[in-house]
C-alpha cells in the first residue's frame, strides 16, 4: 500500500516510478503490472525519464510518478492503456497508488503556472503544493466529492445508464457535490434531478478514491419516498427498479458502485 508522506524532489536510481505516456499507465510485459519500474530501469528503458510528481512511499522505497513520450514504446514490450484498463486486473491498493498518481501528475500539469499571475510555481510545502514564485500564491492537488447512492424501494434497487457513456453497465445514480451542499443534501437534489424522484432514510455506507479524474466518493444508501420515474434524457440513458432475480449487467465488485449493489442484495 502506498504510503502517503514526504518525499524528495526527484527520485534516486533505486526509487520505484509509476510511468504513464500522456494519462496512460504503462505497465511492462515483461513482468507483473504490481513489480514497478526502478528509475534506473525506466531510464534504460525510455531514456529521458521527466518527473512527474513526488508520491510517498511504496514497499518501504520512495515512488514517484514520471511522464515518458508514446513513441517510446514497444508495442512487444510494454502496454499502455486507460488506467481504467488495469481496474479488476491489479490488486485494490495497486489501481489505488496508480490513481494517486495519475492524479499527481495531473496537478503537476495544470498547475506549472500561477492562476492569478502566470508565474512559474515550484514545489513547496514538503512537496505537498505548488507555490507561485511571484505571488506565493498555493496550489494544493484537487479533489472532486462525489456522491453515489443506492435507492431502494422494498426488495428493488434503482438502477441506470448514464447517457452517452458506453459502459455496458446498469448502476447505482452519482453526481458531484456542489458549493454550499452537504453530502446527503447532494443525494437527495441528484436523485431527483436524475430520475424525478424523492428519497429518504439517507444514510453513509463508504468512500472510495476515483481518479476519473480526480473524484472521492462518498456512497449512500436511500430509501424511495414518492414519484415514479421521470429521467432526465441529457444525463440518464435508461433507468428502472431491479430485483435480486433479475438484474441487468453491473459494476465490479471492486468499485463502490459494486459493492453498494451487492451490500444491498446481501441485507436480510
Amino acid at each position: 500500500m502506498l504510503e502517503i508522506k514526504t518525499v524528495d524532489e526527484s527520485p534516486a536510481a533505486g526509487d520505484y516510478v509509476f510511468i504513464f505516456a500522456k494519462d496512460n499507465a504503462v505497465v511492462s510485459l515483461q513482468r507483473p503490472p504490481d513489480q514497478f519500474w526502478l528509475r534506473h530501469e525506466a531510464e534504460q528503458a525510455f531514456g529521458d525519464v521527466g518527473v512527474g510528481a513526488p508520491l510517498g512511499y511504496w514497499a518501504g522505497r520512495p515512488s514517484y510518478v514520471v511522464e515518458v513520450e508514446s513513441q517510446g514504446l514497444n508495442a512487444m514490450e510494454h502496454l499502455s492503456g486507460n488506467l481504467y484498463s488495469l481496474f479488476g486486473r491489479v490488486p485494490d491498493a495497486v489501481f489505488a497508488a496508480y490513481g494517486r498518481a495519475l492524479q499527481m501528475l495531473s496537478w503537476k500539469r495544470d498547475h506549472r503556472f500561477c492562476g492569478r499571475c502566470g508565474a512559474e510555481t515550484l514545489l513547496t510545502d514538503g512537496n505537498k503544493a505548488l507555490a507561485c514564485k511571484a505571488c506565493n500564491h498555493s496550489s494544493y492537488p484537487r479533489l472532486n466529492p462525489c456522491v453515489i447512492v443506492a435507492v431502494g424501494k422494498g426488495e428493488q434497487l434503482l438502477l441506470a445508464t448514464a447517457a452517452g457513456r458506453a459502459t455496458g453497465f446498469h448502476s447505482t445514480l452519482a453526481g458531484f457535490i456542489e458549493p454550499g451542499e452537504s453530502a446527503e443534501q447532494a443525494v437527495i437534489r441528484e436523485v431527483q434531478e436524475e430520475v424525478g424522484i424523492s428519497v429518504t432514510n439517507v444514510r453513509y455506507f463508504t468512500s472510495q478514491p476515483w481518479p476519473f479524474p480526480s473524484q472521492l466518493m462518498l456512497g449512500f444508501f436511500a430509501d424511495h419516498a414518492d414519484g415514479d420515474i421521470v429521467i432526465d434524457p441529457t444525463e440518464i440513458a435508461h433507468a428502472d427498479w431491479y430485483s435480486r432475480d433479475a438484474l441487468p449487467v453491473i459494476p465490479p465488485p471492486q468499485s463502490i458502485a459494486g459493492q453498494l449493489i451487492h451490500q444491498f442484495f446481501a441485507a436480510p
